[in-house]
């Protein structure tokens, strides 16, 4: 009897044991990060692959609108730089410009820049050897993200041009320090009143993602690889303009020693609206890729403060964009544009 009742006893601890043992294997690949279909996976393009093999678009971009081709205009602008014009007792090379060109194209925290005007056909443009030049102009952007340019950073700019100008034995002509420094503030603060970068944060409903499976989905919809890790971008689909949008994830992940244990909770979509173009519709790709990313990863679109973004919340968010929109393009600082790309940066 008590032989029988032990043997019952071990049978009964080891059905037990093996149904722990299994609940926690089922409990453990419930919860392990998701991966990657073996069959479907394919290379993940890079953001600086040829554009011709980067791109494979995932929802429905039939009819929006071609993008426009790269705008050709001078780089230094009136309406974003400090203009200081060099006159010349004649035509210089454009090697001899290239030569005489400070170490550094920075003054403070902005841009410098020298131009020429090229003696065939007039055109101003960055100085290339073996052209000539008949006149130049040394230049300093009045903002940027990183604010007005102030009194120490004009006058760095004035000595910086003084002796570029010096060197090609030119005179430079230098506007009024206090209007200009004025100027950059008002431009300063239009621009800090009008900078929009929208994001939108997906987060998984229950089991997390691996860096592949995250890869794969975003792959789908015309993601690529970014130049940092952790970051995938949507590339525009002119060569040389800005990514529409970028989608980044924790860069401790995306550097994992075994990426498919690596988890991953949320991922971030971003839309830089002044470094795209308005006929790109970029918040109407932000809100499809969001869409399609939640509906095949388990996922639910949010806030910052995790909020879920109804349809009716994007668009309103879609509404002021379309005013924020108006107003760039009132000042001639339309979003995408080569102004509003250095402006807003």
């Amino acid at each position: 009897m008590s032989s029988t009742l032990q043997i019952g006893l071990a049978v009964a601890g080891g059905v037990v044991l093996a149904g722990v043992v299994a609940h926690s294997a089922w409990s453990s690949r419930r919860n392990a990060p998701r991966k990657p279909d073996p069959i479907a996976a394919e290379p993940v393009a890079s953001e600086d692959a040829a554009d011709g093999e980067r791109r494979e678009p995932g929802f429905d971009d039939a009819n929006l609108p071609l993008p426009a081709a790269p705008e050709r205009r001078a780089t230094l602008d009136p309406l974003v730089d400090v203009i200081a014009p060099i006159a010349l007792e004649g035509p210089v090379s454009g090697d001899a410009v290239l030569a005489a060109l400070p170490a550094t194209r920075r003054v403070g925290s902005k841009p410098f820049a020298v131009e020429g005007r090229n003696v065939n056909g007039g055109q101003w443009e960055a100085a290339q050897a073996g052209q000539r030049y008949d006149a130049l102009q040394a230049g300093v952007q009045l903002a940027n993200r990183t604010g007005a340019l102030n009194e120490i950073e004009f006058s760095e700019f004035v000595m910086k041009a003084q002796a570029f100008a010096d060197a090609m034995n030119g005179a430079p002509e230098f506007p009024e320090m206090r209007e200009e420094v004025a100027r950059a503030r008002e431009l300063d603060q239009f621009a800090s009143s009008h900078d929009a970068q929208l994001s939108f944060t997906l987060r998984a409903l229950h089991a997390a993602w691996s860096p592949g499976y995250l890869h794969q989905n975003a792959a789908r919809l015309g993601f690529v690889a970014g130049m940092i890790p952790g970051r995938m971008v949507l590339p525009s689909g002119t060569p040389g303009l800005p990514p529409l949008l970028g989608l980044s994830f924790d860069s401790q992940a995306a550097l994992a020693e075994d990426p498919d244990q690596a988890a991953i909770r949320s991922v971030t979509l971003t839309l830089d609206v002044p470094q795209v173009e308005r006929a790109e519709q970029p918040f109407v790709r932000m809100r499809e890729a969001a869409t399609a990313l939640a509906q095949a990863m388990d996922g639910v679109v949010t806030d910052d403060a995790a909020r879920p973004l109804t349809r009716e919340a994007m668009d309103v968010i879609g509404s002021e964009l379309e005013q924020l929109y108006d107003t760039l393009d009132t000042r001639e600082l339309s979003a995408g544009s080569a102004l509003a790309r250095r402006l807003f940066s």
